[in-house]
């Protein structure tokens, strides 16, 4: 029996959303090492956007399999429940992408290589919050670092989710699987028994034929 396209369409947008976990931990280890991100930043967005044309994609055929009864209302809502997580999980790594760090090339570059020296003012920094002020660029770069660092441990417990995601939405479909191969069985079964039935019914009428045919015979004799 052909593959569920439903199930498939999921498959591939948990492949996508594991590809952008992957893509945001290798631009965040660029910036660590002061290298250029634009190029990674670019395929980020564009898998993004993937991502979201995906799950709506998902959430459309879903609905259109509840109300035609494709499937059944319990395997209807654990499909939603599914497009839920992955909706989560857009939402999360929508909110890493844009936490890359926005202070200018030439900050990002003193930061990154230690070249400012500490206690001279940041001209760059016009307001500076709380957490920076009065820090010098060395702590502001460690400060930076640690919060890469919880983003990737972050990213690395979304890849988790997403991989189990995955397997959840493939035993789905080796379940569905085995349900409909139950039923072609329990199909065949019935089909069999039913001949034999009529076979049996035939060869009921056939004997009674010959009985009936017998005893009149002996009557008359």
């Amino acid at each position: 029996m052909a593959p569920d396209p439903w199930l498939l369409m999921y498959d591939s947008t948990c492949h996508i959303a594991q590809e952008i976990a992957e893509k945001i931990q290798e631009r965040n280890r660029c910036q660590r090492n002061g290298e250029n991100s634009t190029k990674l930043n670019v395929t980020i967005r564009s898998l993004l956007q993937n991502l979201k044309v995906k799950i709506d994609q998902l959430k459309d055929l879903l609905l259109r399999a509840i109300s035609t009864r494709q499937i059944t209302q319990l395997e209807g809502d654990r499909r939603q429940n599914l497009v839920d997580d992955l909706l989560t999980r857009q939402r999360q790594l929508q909110a890493s992408y844009k936490n890359d760090g926005t202070e200018p090339d030439v900050i990002r570059s003193s930061l990154m290589t230690g070249g400012v020296k500490r206690g001279v003012t940041n001209p760059w920094l016009l307001e500076e919050t709380e957490e920076t002020s009065g820090l010098g660029f060395g702590e502001i770069r460690q400060q930076q670092q640690r919060i890469i660092q919880e983003q990737d441990a972050g990213l690395d417990a979304l890849s988790s989710v997403l991989s189990r995601q995955k397997q959840m939405g493939q035993e789905i479909g080796n379940e569905l699987e085995e349900q409909n191969e139950i039923i072609d069985d329990l199909t065949n079964l019935v089909a069999n028994t039913d001949d034999k039935l009529r076979s049996q019914t035939r060869h009921v009428k056939m004997v009674d034929k010959k009985s009936t045919s017998c005893e009149e015979t002996s009557v008359n004799s």
